[in-house]
């Protein structure tokens, strides 16, 4: 690939990086970053960590983020920094390749490219994703490897498709899945063997027996496992993906270009079946513990791909080399998602620098609970924290590196993917449920239960304790 192109990717990851906005504490970072900070330091998270263990067991993430740091010796925050940028780089190269066989002329596969960098942090559909999260995870990671491995179907180079598989499958097996699923469709189909639905299976070792009441409690938290619990606008951007994918195949198939068409069809046909086995898993109360296999999250991949497709037919019959059609069409939606991450994230930097000091006053408690706590200190704070104002979604564990007792909010996701986690995650969460109204012996509940011994609370706080740290909105005491 000429270094012209490259520097262009290049150019557009970092412009993606300004559209975006980049928050490395954010959401699920607070599952996959403890599991990067034990292998560092093990000494932390001594109590409750099964939480995020469970997730951090089944990928080899943690393992490459803490190898980087070891092999780089630099900090973790520009270690992650730098995969984040990594990560929407690889994604843009993969699209690139895979554009180069659906479309011959370079304005099309660049109109592709720049609808994908400026559509990163679009939500797809009822699934709780995006195209790229605003920080560093495994999907994002495994979204790069899954298009190469198209790319290299289309390429007839199955090797070398099953080599991106596997590294897919040791970051994040289940997205790894839908990936395999589409590329074994793809290379059926265009053997011109007949396509089943046999060939997308399950992955094994799921049970139909019936769930737990903590179970049923996390999941109920969780809508976006049942397609039948997604609201309408949802149940659209699930299925009009679908119609547009139909007539881009008519529409490909009378113009001779018979790449789109197959990827499309092919695309139309896996979109189809998850969503048949979305509906069909989320109906019977017996099929709840099943919905963990997340089948509507298959439209990850069809996001991408989908929109690899219409922007390059975009570039190909409107925009074509005419640039203020260019800035007509591109200058609005990237405008559009720069105010809409604002609003996501109200409370802090558009863009988190590593090595700039918070400006999010509950990530500076986090902050100073990691550089004055004790490793082995256990805290609890409000369980529905990360959804308090100004918080902005970011993880206490990812950022203080102590151990505290399960939220609502982030460990139920846990729950609902690892059922053996139920029982203590209702009862700890059961234990906080009325937080907003603690006084001294409900604390000291938790300390004699628990072995809680330091606390996070909302100013003003509460009366009787000693607290080393506040600030006008969050305080950290300490429970003697």
């Amino acid at each position: 690939m000429k270094s012209k192109r490259i520097g262009a990717l290049l150019g557009l990851s970092f412009g993606a990086l300004f559209v975006h906005g980049y928050h490395p504490w954010a959401e699920d970072a607070e599952i996959y970053l403890p599991g990067v900070e034990k292998i560092v330091h093990p000494g932390l998270f001594p109590s409750y960590p099964e939480f995020f263990q469970f997730h951090s067991h089944l990928t080899l993430f943690p393992n490459l983020i803490a190898a980087s740091g070891w092999i780089t010796s630099l900090p973790l925050e520009w270690v992650l920094f730098l995969w984040q940028l990594a990560s929407v780089f690889l994604l843009l190269l993969a699209c690139w390749q895979l554009s180069g066989y659906c479309f011959v002329d370079d304005k099309a596969r660049w109109a592709a490219m720049a609808l994908i960098a400026a559509l990163l942090t679009l939500p797809v559909a009822g699934t709780a994703l995006y195209i790229m999260d605003q920080y560093l995870n495994p999907r994002n990671l495994t979204a790069s490897l899954g298009v190469f491995a198209i790319a290299r179907v289309l390429d007839r180079k199955y090797a070398w498709a099953g080599c991106f598989l596997g590294l897919a499958a040791l970051l994040h097996p289940l997205m790894a899945w839908f990936s395999l699923s589409y590329c074994i469709a793809l290379a059926l189909t265009r053997k011109g063997l007949q396509f089943s639905t046999a060939v997308i299976l399950f992955p094994l070792g799921l049970s139909l027996t019936p769930p737990s009441p903590g179970y049923h409690q996390a999941a109920l938290l969780h809508s976006f496992h049942y397609l039948t619990r997604w609201q309408w606008y949802e149940w659209v951007g699930a299925v009009a993906p679908l119609v547009i994918l139909w007539w881009f195949s008519l529409l490909t198939r009378k113009s001779g270009n018979p790449t789109v068409d197959l990827v499309s069809r092919v695309l139309l046909l896996y979109g189809t079946f998850y969503f048949a086995a979305g509906l069909i898993l989320s109906i019977p109360a017996r099929f709840e513990g099943l919905a963990r296999i997340q089948p509507m999250r298959s439209l990850h991949l069809l996001y991408i791909l989908f929109l690899i497709l219409g922007g390059g037919l975009v570039g190909e019959y409107m925009l074509k080399d005419r640039w203020w059609r260019w800035l007509i069409l591109f200058t609005p939606i990237c405008a559009g998602m720069v105010v809409s991450q604002r609003a996501l994230f109200p409370g802090s930097p558009h863009i988190e620098w590593p090595g700039v000091s918070p400006k999010n006053q509950w990530v500076q408690a986090f902050v100073w609970v990691q550089r004055n706590t004790p490793e082995d200190a256990i805290f609890a704070l409000d369980p529905y924290y990360l959804e308090i104002s100004g918080e902005d979604h970011n993880g206490f564990r990812a950022v203080g590196q102590r151990s505290r007792l399960a939220d609502v909010i982030k460990d139920s996701g846990a729950v609902s993917m690892f059922p053996q986690l139920a029982d203590e995650w209702l009862m700890q969460t059961q234990d906080q449920k009325n937080w907003k109204s603690f006084q001294l012996n409900d604390f000291e509940f938790l300390r004699q239960k628990y072995g809680v011994n330091w606390v996070i609370l909302q100013s003003p706080g509460t009366p009787g304790l000693q607290c080393p740290f506040h600030n006008q909105a969050v305080m950290v005491c300490q429970l003697n």
